[in-house]
């Protein structure tokens, strides 16, 4: 069985992806309390998929990849020629166009502790992801190439032969276009007769198919329509938070994807991370206003948040019969497509492609100032790497290899 390493891990996306494809995990490094909570509960913790095989001498707790490097060096040698592949989603906020696309911002270096972990370790293959501007040039402030060039050439050196792509969430199965930067990398003693993404669009027909999800994109509706409160009606008292509701996790007609998300749930099992939001009235008031007389799909313009009387920058009501708009770590970015609120946790991990599953840990949201180690659910799923996505390209990558 291959196996692998995961860096900045999040709460496990990536990982699950690459569990469900057949790798096995030796470790994951990720910085965050509640984000590593959530990966430990679901990966390493319960024998869900194939749980990680924690070497004894790393701590099994949050911590960064620089302090892997300043104080496991030694170890991370002792497993050159015995990981197959590093995976890894660097910090993506100083390349985000959604963000100010800072050259010089911190964060940005991470990505050379991935190679110099890389370099040491020496695995068959590399998987890194990162967000569409990670391969645009920072125009104001005059770099000439994009960090990701910078990135290739760095693997290309340490023996690498490197192909890269920019791919849509959405040609994965996954209910959202989402695009993103996606590099595969080989050894240059593993010989490969074309570039992966040559094979991509023939093999991503082929795995939506044995998903019984078929050639179309899947819809908004398609993957959370039995979450549906019915307008207040399916609902009860959370079981997580005092003084809230959440849905009731009923057995319906499901669709493909739906059955694809309840996937070793038992008929009794009720997931975690429903908790409705606590709409005041003016809010459902301006939410039904939204969903009866503007577009649905397509952001709102400012002139358009401005008669709402709104100081969001991005706001979304979602239609039914599309995908979703990209999920984010904000929970009042999207609008439900017929109910006057938005998402629960639990259906932006089903946008995501997380199985219900898998369960999040630590607070819903910040709820004020944020401490350095929070990472609330709605922010972890909007970092996370899609399972789907991530399971696919796990696929991919055993098939060119």
């Amino acid at each position: 069985m291959l196996s692998y390493i995961d860096l900045f891990a999040g709460c496990g996306g990536l990982s699950l992806g690459l569990q469900k494809a057949g790798f096995q995990g030796i470790f994951a490094i990720e910085k965050t309390v509640d984000a590593f909570k959530t990966l430990k509960y679901n990966l390493i913790d319960n024998e869900t998929v194939l749980p990680f095989k924690w070497p004894s001498w790393l701590p099994c707790k949050e911590m960064t990849t620089k302090a892997l490097l300043e104080n496991y060096g030694l170890q991370l040698k002792q497993l050159q020629g015995k990981v197959d592949l590093i995976a890894g989603g660097p910090p993506c906020q100083g390349f985000s166009f959604a963000g100010k696309r800072d050259s010089n911002d911190p964060r940005n270096k991470l990505t050379d502790e991935y190679i110099e972990i890389v370099s040491i370790v020496q695995p068959k293959y590399l998987l890194l992801e990162n967000v569409k501007g990670f391969s645009t040039a920072f125009k104001k402030q005059n770099t000439k190439e994009p960090y990701a060039m910078i990135v290739k050439k760095k693997l290309e050196s340490l023996g690498y032969q490197v192909f890269h792509q920019m791919v849509n969430a959405s040609d994965f199965g996954v209910p959202q276009p989402r695009a993103r930067f996606i590099l595969i990398a080989f050894r240059k003693d593993i010989k490969i007769a074309q570039s992966p993404f040559d094979l991509l669009p023939d093999f991503l027909t082929q795995y939506k198919d044995n998903k019984g999800l078929g050639g179309k994109e899947v819809t908004v509706k398609q993957a959370i329509s039995d979450l549906e409160t019915q307008h207040g009606v399916n609902v009860m008292d959370s079981v997580d938070s005092k003084g809230f509701k959440q849905i009731k996790y009923e057995r319906k007609k499901l669709s493909n994807y739906q059955k694809i998300m309840r996937e070793n749930c038992s008929p009794d099992y009720s997931p975690n991370s429903l908790r409705l939001a606590r709409h005041n009235q003016a809010t459902i008031t301006r939410f039904n206003q939204i969903l009866n007389y503007y577009p649905k799909g397509k952001s709102l313009t400012s002139k358009q948040l401005a008669e709402l009387g709104t100081k969001k920058q991005c706001f979304t009501p979602l239609h039914p019969n599309m995908p979703s708009r990209t999920i984010t770590t904000l929970p009042d970015d999207l609008l439900h497509y017929s109910e006057p609120r938005i998402l629960t946790v639990r259906e932006n991990a089903r946008i995501q492609s997380f199985p219900d599953w898998f369960e999040f840990q630590g607070k819903y949201t910040t709820g004020g100032a944020r401490r350095k180690e929070e990472c609330p659910r709605y922010t972890q799923v909007g970092n996370a790497v899609p399972p789907l996505m991530a399971e696919a390209l796990g696929k991919l990558i055993k098939e060119v290899g």
